[in-house]
């Protein structure tokens, strides 16, 4: 391969965010489709951002199947080069659920601040009766960075949340302006 040339085609469609749900464990699978379900013209119509990324219409759903998709390849890479402590399901539920709270913001549920837009996500997830171990919980509170809680002498972020945060950092910072379903050509 020449890695100097341009890549002219994206060469794996992407799968869709119930396919993707579908490798969950049952436990984890049908809670998270019943949310999805039961929500989905909100979910396929908000926006991933204000203005940062996927800012469109429909652009959350294009971000959360893209981070979900970035999980499935990276997962495979960095798997062949050493093991990861934790398996591409906990990365996908961590993933579908990092967000969650967005479509009900642009939607108009007021959120004024990061502690809010937490509350109303873990509100969701007690709802729906999903549930999560303690190092999806971390990487569901770490995937957008430490923030505030960086210490230079503990590790905050486990490797889940970092693995997510990849995902996330290249899906809104990288492709911020292409969708899912964009063609790549």
């Amino acid at each position: 391969m020449d890695w100097n040339q341009p890549r002219l085609e994206f060469r794996h469609p992407y799968l869709a965010i119930d396919q993707l749900l579908d490798i969950l464990p049952d436990a984890t699978k049908i809670p998270c489709l019943n949310l999805l379900n039961q929500n989905r013209q909100l979910i396929e119509k908000a926006p991933g951002s204000s203005s940062n990324h996927q800012a469109w219409p429909g652009g959350y759903a294009d971000h959360v199947t893209e981070v979900m998709n970035l999980a499935v390849e990276l997962f495979k890479a960095m798997e062949e080069l050493r093991p990861l402590p934790f398996q591409l399901i906990d990365a996908l539920l961590v993933l579908f659920l990092h967000d969650i709270e967005k479509p009900w913001k642009y939607g108009g549920e007021p959120m004024p601040n990061k502690s809010a837009r937490k509350a109303f996500r873990e509100k969701l997830i007690d709802e729906y009766d999903i549930p999560m171990t303690p190092d999806q919980l971390n990487a569901l509170t770490y995937v957008e960075g430490e923030g505030d809680d960086y210490s230079n002498s503990r590790r905050i972020m486990n490797e889940l949340a970092g693995f997510c945060h990849m995902c996330d950092v290249a899906s809104a910072r990288v492709w911020h302006d292409k969708g899912a379903s964009h063609s790549w050509k």
